[in-house]
């Protein structure tokens, strides 16, 4: 990915509202392109949500796995049905 890739540091956040950032944040993307997740914990759980909600739309890659730091990668490979209405 390129040099200005978006980065999302949700450790700041209350936990409430970290899996709305980047779900917002995941809609948000174009297709073919991507965004770094910063968190304070393995995010495993929101790969297992994203896999139920957006099979076969979106990566992950795993560029930093702790211990008190994490960092994926999470890119969109194509659009929801929603975003190709839009």
């Amino acid at each position: 990915m390129a040099a200005e890739e978006r980065i999302l540091d949700v450790r700041s956040e209350i936990p409430q509202r970290r899996h709305e950032l980047i779900f917002e944040t995941f809609h948000a993307l174009p297709v073919a392109t991507a965004y770094v997740l910063v968190n304070d914990h393995d995010p495993k759980p929101l790969y297992y949500q994203l896999a139920a909600e957006h099979t076969d739309q979106f990566s992950w890659d795993y560029l930093e796995q702790g211990p008190q730091v994490w960092r994926v990668r999470i890119g969109r490979t194509a659009p929801t049905p929603s975003s190709a209405k839009a």
